[in-house]
């Protein structure tokens, strides 16, 4: 391409500090360096853990910084030794990368590379810099994408190319929140036909993991929200009923645990509030109950629980990004989106112009949708 090896400016999403809007400005672009890939962002999506960092509920965060971390795109250029793929590929940013070299990326049941920057938050590359600039001063990337700008720059490590066939507005969602919830449920829990689940919090994440439970062959799919507008989607999704806390007289794990005759086969917890873990836990059967922690707490936030809800047999499992190998496991969710086995359109509710990136925090914040995705305007129409 003509910008190959020469700096783009472009629009980017910059953030100043915590709780603070987003700035939409120019920002320099730097080429890709070796191993390094240059994408055009065309699809993002809004995530709750974007706005986690936002309010300090992460441990560190540098500023200023571009956020983002849930985004589709297609390869504009790549630096010297790349292999995995070339201009013109179709790619989905990796914010959980993985070298598959490390002891961790080749432990069967492991998804955590320790070259990633989940939970370091140093806002850097492998090489300990970054591509972006402002009148030549740093601007930190973010979990090792930054996808709230209609440039990035990632490590090789850091993207999968997939089948250009694949609508970008829809499998930028792959990336984090469909494939946590419903990886959760898949890999982790490994939900079995029949059983009885309980989903609580119907966000993005959440409605992910309601559709893992329907194509695991769940009989019973309970969704938990307080907000009531979500149930009719919920439904359409797979939920065979829906509980608000706020209508009940009781804990909502006592109802649960009611309602389901001592307790659900499985429950995942999909908002990142110790206090529902907790009745999360307590809602699976005492005897063989799974209880799957998916949503993020504040890192100051600890979890109390009675150990005597394990000692009698449940399991307590945590996953991060529904343990799936993202290089290896996300062409096959790509191919499956495809072929219509879970439709990701339906996560979909709103879709608006990368300018109005703080409009779409406001329909997070305040449940006004399962998932909005940000369109980059000046991105081809493959």
């Amino acid at each position: 391409m003509a910008t190959a090896g020469k700096t783009i400016r472009c629009k980017a999403a910059v953030m100043y500090g915590f709780k603070q809007q987003f700035k939409v400005e120019d920002v320099d672009v730097a080429p890709p360096k070796a191993h390094e890939i240059r994408i055009k962002i065309c699809a993002s999506g809004i995530c709750h853990t974007d706005d986690h960092a936002l309010s300090g509920g992460m441990a560190s965060l540098n500023f200023p910084v571009i956020l983002g971390h849930e985004g589709a795109g297609i390869v504009e250029s790549v630096g010297e030794g790349v292999t995995k793929v070339k201009p013109g590929d179709h790619v989905i940013a990796l914010c959980s990368p993985m070298c598959m070299k490390c002891k961790c990326c080749l432990h069967e049941e492991s998804n955590f590379c320790v070259d990633n920057d989940v939970g370091k938050n140093n806002g850097l590359m492998l090489d300990k810099t970054t591509r972006f600039s402002i009148n030549g001063k740093q601007i930190y990337n973010f979990m090792s994408c930054s996808t709230f700008t209609e440039y990035t720059v990632v490590d090789e490590f850091a993207c999968v190319k997939i089948d250009p066939k694949a609508n970008l507005n829809e499998v930028c969602l792959i990336g984090c929140g469909f494939s946590t919830g419903y990886g959760t449920v898949i890999n982790t829990a490994k939900v079995k036909k029949g059983s009885t689940c309980v989903v609580f919090g119907l966000g993005g994440i959440g409605m992910s993991a309601v559709i893992g439970c329907r194509v695991s062959g769940a009989a019973r799919i309970i969704g938990v929200d307080i907000n009531p507008t979500k149930f009719a989607r919920a439904k359409e999704l797979g939920c065979t009923e829906c509980v608000n806390p706020n209508d009940c007289n009781k804990p909502i794990h006592e109802v649960i645990v009611q309602m389901t005759d001592g307790g659900a086969d499985y429950a995942f917890e999909c908002i990142g509030n110790v206090e529902v873990m907790a009745s999360m836990i307590q809602s699976t059967h005492y005897s063989y109950g799974s209880a799957n922690i998916i949503g993020v707490p504040k890192s100051t936030d600890r979890l109390i629980i009675d150990v005597m809800w394990l000692l009698t047999g449940r399991t307590l499992n945590g996953a991060f990004l529904g343990d799936f190998k993202a290089p290896l496991d996300f062409p096959g969710l790509v191919q499956d989106s495809i072929k219509k086995k879970f439709d990701l359109s339906k996560l979909v509710t709103n879709l608006l112009p990368f300018d109005k990136i703080n409009e779409g925090f406001d329909l997070m914040r305040h449940g006004k949708c399962v998932r909005t995705v940000l369109q980059m305007e000046k991105c081809e129409k493959k």
